[in-house]
């Protein structure tokens, strides 16, 4: 259901016990998301639902770049690749 844009939400009430609780909230921490919004997306996965979109902010710092800079290297770094699988770049027309 949705009004005006939003979706309408009703609210629920669980027990569970202290030790699932504790592990649930801790997993919801580290996915970066409230128990409540961690609880919506088992529930929506299981039933079929669709999924939240991910939040693009899990992407960034995962490595480190090891002193690469793909803007300034991005062409030699493309042809690298495509030599690595035995295939050739095409040229872009201008």
């Amino acid at each position: 259901m949705r009004y005006d844009g939003d979706i309408m939400m009703a609210r629920t009430q669980i027990n569970l016990e202290a030790e699932v609780q504790r592990r649930v909230r801790q997993r919801a921490s580290d996915m970066g998301m409230s128990l409540a919004e961690y609880i919506r997306r088992l529930v929506a996965r299981d039933l079929g639902g669709p999924q939240a979109a991910t939040n693009p902010a899990v992407v960034f710092d995962l490595g480190a770049s090891s002193g690469s800079d793909v803007a300034r290297n991005k062409d030699a770094m493309l042809v690298e690749a495509f030599a690595s699988s035995g295939r050739k770049p095409r040229r872009r027309s201008a």
